[in-house]
């Protein structure tokens, strides 16, 4: 009888330690706060704590969509653009006159727009979504620009900062955004037939439509959600600069990648789950929120950041062969 090989005996190994798909960035965050609580005397102090929350709030919710996206096999690189995009777009509305509720719903639905158009050439036109999505990033950010004319828009009325300002039943609102997003993100994709179908898809796309299921229709729908969500984002940043910038949400792509990956998420798709997300997006906000009281570099930070992601998707891929 052979001998298993070194690479398939660490894959097992490795499954032994982390066998749940949430443990091991449970045990990552864990370990970062406890790492910040060494080093830093302020992490634990109730400011920051909130400050940490409020800072993650964004990424998270943009997260979110993301995480739909990436189950169902594919990426949203234009999250970012959305997000300037429908926060400028809100701007603008309110201060050319729109009532307030209108100019809102507008901007998001906006996103929802983005996010339809992306589905359909993912899901209908059968291109890659890396390359749809790299493309509208593009049209997004530069409709933002040419609707401002590169400016950003200020003189919001002083009511509107309560979306990323404000408090709600004494919670920070941006923080409250951010739990009933996530509540009706595991909602959808633990406690309905959709969300089984979009764990489906990303595991095996193929097999999913000899089933009878409508896969365009659910592709369709994880990038609508990931435009809802940027747009989402994008108010709550809007109403916390009190801005509309066209500027907004560079790199934020990246962020909500970061995120999922490194929530356990398969970049892959077809595995992963909601609440290992909003643990990487935790995780992800305490270690800047560290980083940044102990003074490393920017550069510094995201040659940090970088490791610990590609150390993720690198656990994550042993964990998938290994079960």
């Amino acid at each position: 009888m052979s001998k298993p090989k070194p690479r398939r005996q660490f894959s097992v190994v490795l499954s032994k330690f982390l066998p749940g798909p949430i443990l091991f960035p449970l045990i990552g965050l864990i370990a970062v706060c406890l790492a910040m609580i060494v080093t830093t005397d302020t992490f634990l102090s109730v400011d920051n704590l909130v400050n940490v929350g409020r800072q993650v709030s964004i990424n998270a919710i943009i997260a979110v969509g993301m995480t739909c996206v990436i189950l169902s096999g594919g990426i949203d690189l234009s999250v970012g653009s959305v997000m300037a995009l429908s926060g400028t777009l809100t701007a603008g509305l309110m201060l050319a006159g729109v009532p307030a509720p209108l100019a809102i719903m507008l901007g998001l639905l906006a996103g929802v727009a983005c996010g339809v158009a992306n589905g359909f050439f993912v899901a209908y036109a059968k291109m890659p979504p890396i390359i749809v999505t790299l493309a509208t990033m593009g049209i997004a950010r530069g409709m933002a620009l040419i609707y401002t004319g590169g400016y950003p828009i200020d003189g919001l009325p002083d009511w509107f900062e309560i979306f990323g300002r404000g408090r709600v039943l004494g919670m920070q609102t941006p923080i409250l955004t951010m739990l009933l997003v996530f509540a009706a993100a595991y909602i959808l994709l633990d406690r309905t037939r959709i969300g089984r179908y979009i764990y489906a898809i990303g595991g095996n796309e193929e097999a999913t439509r000899l089933s009878g299921i409508r896969v365009v229709r659910y592709k369709l729908l994880v990038y609508a959600i990931s435009g809802f969500t940027a747009a989402l984002a994008g108010l709550v940043l809007t109403s916390r600069l009190m801005s509309g910038q066209p500027n907004a949400g560079i790199s934020f792509e990246l962020d909500a990648i970061a995120a999922v990956v490194m929530g356990g998420s398969s970049i892959a798709g077809g595995r992963g789950s909601i609440i290992g997300t909003l643990i990487g997006a935790l995780m992800l906000g305490v270690l800047n929120n560290g980083l940044n009281m102990m003074g490393v570099s920017p550069y510094l930070q995201n040659v940090i950041k970088g490791v610990i992601i590609l150390l993720a998707i690198y656990i994550s891929r042993e964990r998938g062969r290994s079960g």
